[in-house]
């Protein structure tokens, strides 16, 4: 079998929804062909924390790296996708998690709890802090999940991105992974180099097949 690529991103237009509060997308046109110029040029306007993106320490720990500094190494490579049982508003603690020998160094939690990307629901599921340190344990350095965030929407202590700092985990937020069916595959989901940024949005991808 070939491989082929998973996208798990989704698409960035002015419908996507962002945290609430937080900078939605936009793009100008400053140049257009349309208007009889020879080209199109175009800016935008957003969030760094928009759809699929990775988190930088520095949003979350006052010391923390920002996103440039990251290691490439721990946004490509072997992960796993999970499915989890979990409530509306529920941390996914170990309880929650299929029995499975051996753990890849990436993570994908598909909770079903974040449907609609262009709609912001706020009673999206989570990692527990107990989870952070039961796959940091069984050497885990990324950890993905298909919602905004890996603490609960209400949770201003984050107390899941706290033990994530402590264990220096890379996060993977946004992902759709509603296509994606469980089991072992190659992640691709390179950070921009934004200096000092606390997170960039990412093309994430999934490599299924040899």
């Amino acid at each position: 079998m070939s491989a082929r690529l998973i996208d798990i991103s989704p698409v960035i237009s002015p419908r996507l929804a962002v945290w609430p509060g937080d900078t939605p997308f936009s793009r100008t046109m400053n140049v257009a062909i349309a208007d009889g110029a020879n080209l199109d040029l175009s800016e935008i306007t957003t969030t760094v924390h928009l759809g699929a993106h990775t988190d930088a320490p520095n949003h979350y720990a006052a010391a923390g790296q920002g996103i440039h500094e990251r290691p490439l190494e721990r946004y490509y490579g072997p992960c796993r996708v999970v499915s989890v049982i979990v409530s509306r508003d529920e941390r996914i603690t170990p309880a929650h998690l299929p029995a499975i020998a051996g753990w890849p160094a990436r993570v994908l939690f598909k909770t079903g709890t974040f449907p609609d990307p262009e709609h912001f629901n706020e009673d999206f599921a989570a990692l527990s802090p107990e989870l952070v340190d039961f796959l940091a344990d069984r050497g885990v350095t990324l950890v993905g999940i298909d919602t905004p965030s890996v603490d609960l929407c209400k949770d201003a202590e984050l107390l899941s991105h706290t033990a994530i700092a402590r264990r220096d985990l890379a996060i993977l937020e946004g992902i759709v992974l509603s296509h994606v069916e469980d089991g072992d595959y190659t992640l691709i989901a390179l950070p921009l180099s934004i200096e000092g940024a606390d997170a960039s949005p990412v093309r994430a991808v999934l490599v299924a097949g040899d």
